[in-house]
């Protein structure tokens, strides 16, 4: 039912862009300029091995998502932060500046520690979920946070989070 979804939006949104022609020529060729920049990536791959190839920017990141709660996508970005006692997740900066924590399926492999500001791709499901205070806690440790930091987080919060099967690195 989901995918039916996506697919039923994708449609409705390629028929909405068909409707002027100057705006389609605008709207292609916006479109096109970040997937070709994403395609230019070349890196290592943790994970499942992955190309950069139909990679979105994570400023598409909400039309994909849209009001659904999880929907697969390969999306490219930057890393903003990465945990430090192993490399168990990373986060990414969304259009509105908030951060998405992404993490490794079934915890089968880790990043390096030293990936933070450079241009990653991550391919998997992200997905809205409510993270337990616990788990907000065990981040801000893994990312180095004080001891007050940590024990100021006392209410769980709405995230958009990512599990990734793979992850490219630029080098």
């Amino acid at each position: 039912m989901k995918l039916q979804t996506l697919f039923l939006a994708a449609t409705l949104a390629s028929l909405a862009a068909c409707q002027s022609a100057p705006a389609t020529e605008t709207t292609a060729a916006a479109a096109a300029a970040p997937k070709a920049e994403a395609a230019a990536i070349t890196g290592k791959t943790y994970g499942a091995a992955i190309t950069a190839d139909g990679a979105l920017p994570m400023s598409e990141l909400g039309k994909v998502l849209g009001t659904q709660d999880s929907a697969q996508v390969k999306l490219v970005g930057t890393a903003s932060s990465v945990c430090q006692a192993k490399g168990c997740w990373l986060t990414m900066a969304t259009l509105d500046g908030r951060e998405m924590r992404v993490r490794f399926k079934d915890y089968a492999f880790f990043v390096p520690k030293d990936i933070k500001d450079k241009t990653v791709v991550v391919n998997g499901w992200a997905h809205r979920e409510q993270v337990p205070v616990s788990d907000l806690q065990h981040y801000a440790k893994d990312a180095g946070k004080s001891a007050k930091e940590i024990a100021a987080i006392t209410k769980p919060e709405e995230q958009l989070n990512f599990e990734a099967d793979g992850v490219l690195v630029q080098e």
